[in-house]
Order: structure tokens, then sequence, then C-alpha cells
């Protein structure tokens, strides 16, 4: 079995509105902390991270302290948007509604949801066997969920939308195929109704 790990970014400072270099928050240094004792049980045989700072500073207390290097995987960055987008909670509901949906310079969720998938992929035959540690984003990461459980919808995203940082486990079989997808809050912050319990994926994009 194959376990893939992965941690949505803390909090991070809002005030900077550089995708690559924003830093985390007070709070998301904290927080993290949360992310390394969780992680600390789960025997992790690698570490990977989006390229932006706020994803790898929330998996690099784990990776500093267990002395584990970061790999950087491109494939794991947030979904791409053009510059600072101010109505942004009405563009993140029109993308759920239509996957396909984009602004010049921005992805579409499919998009998103192929990259990431295909980096995942990747991840999966170079550590079959292993259990991983991706660090990653919110929206990114919810494109993977929506591909392995297609009930998790714009309603589910705006559930963990505060959640920061937020854990999603996946398990795969031998042949690549997923069995089970958990989610939960390491801070304890976020509703529980969703974040608690596993789902068997359907694998149906698969």
């Amino acid at each position: 079995m194959t376990t893939i790990i992965f941690v949505r970014h803390a909090d991070s400072n809002r005030r900077n509105h550089d995708e690559l270099l924003r830093e985390l928050s007070p709070k998301g240094m904290e927080d993290r902390k949360r992310v390394t004792e969780y992680l600390a049980g789960k025997g992790i045989d690698a570490v990977l991270s989006s390229p932006y700072r706020r994803a790898v500073d929330t998996v690099a207390d784990f990776a500093q302290r267990y002395g584990v290097k970061i790999e950087l995987a491109d494939g794991f960055r947030e979904r791409e948007v053009s510059g600072w987008l101010e109505d942004y909670a009405a563009f993140v509901k029109r993308q759920w509604e239509d996957f396909d949906y984009r602004r010049p310079g921005c992805e579409s969720l499919r998009q998103a949801q192929r990259r990431c998938i295909a980096a995942l992929e990747a991840v999966l035959r170079q550590y079959a066997g292993k259990t991983v540690a991706i660090g990653s984003h919110g929206t990114a990461i919810s494109a993977v969920v929506n591909y392995y459980d297609s009930s998790f919808g714009y309603r589910e995203f705006e559930q963990i939308e505060p959640v920061m940082p937020w854990i999603v486990e996946l398990d795969f079989n031998e042949s690549g195929t997923c069995t089970e997808l958990r989610q939960l809050d390491p801070c304890r912050c976020a509703p529980a109704d969703r974040i608690e319990g596993p789902t068997v994926c359907s694998d149906t994009n698969a």
C-alpha cells in the first residue's frame, strides 16, 4: 500500500499578494507544529512540496526536525490565477459550478486537477509502497479529493476553506487504485461533519 498525505499550508500573511513568496503568519508558524506532531507518527519516507513558500514552510518544521529533504514539485502548486482577485469568492463559486470556467491568465479547476493528478501519479510510481507527505494548497488538494470522491463540491470546499492546515490522506493499492480517503483538521478548528471519518474511494475518474 502507498499512502499519500497532502498537507494544506497553514495560515499565511494575506497582506503579501505575491503567490510564490507569501509567508506564513505568526499563527501559521505556530500551527505548523501540529503538522509536525501528526506526521511524526506516520513513518514518512519522503516529503514533497509545492514551490510556494507557504506550502514549503508548513512542512519544513517536520523536515528539519527529522532530517528529511524537501523535494519541490511544481505540479502541486495552487490553481493559477492572474493577480489578486477582489471578487475571489464569486470566482471560486463559478469555478466549482463549471470545472472548465477560467479567466485570462487563470487555470480552470479541470486544468488544475489534471496537473495535480499527473503529479500524483508520478509520485505513486516513484514511491510505490511508501508513505509520502506533500505540502500543497486548498484548491489544489480539493481538486484531487474531487477526482476520487465526486461528492466533494463547492459546499464541501466552503467548509474546508478556513481550515489551515488541512490534511488529506489517500491510500492506494498495488494497482494504483485509491482505496480510502481520510480528511482531518490537526488543529481541531473546523466543522467536523466532513472532516471526520473515512471515505471509501470510488475511483470513478481513474
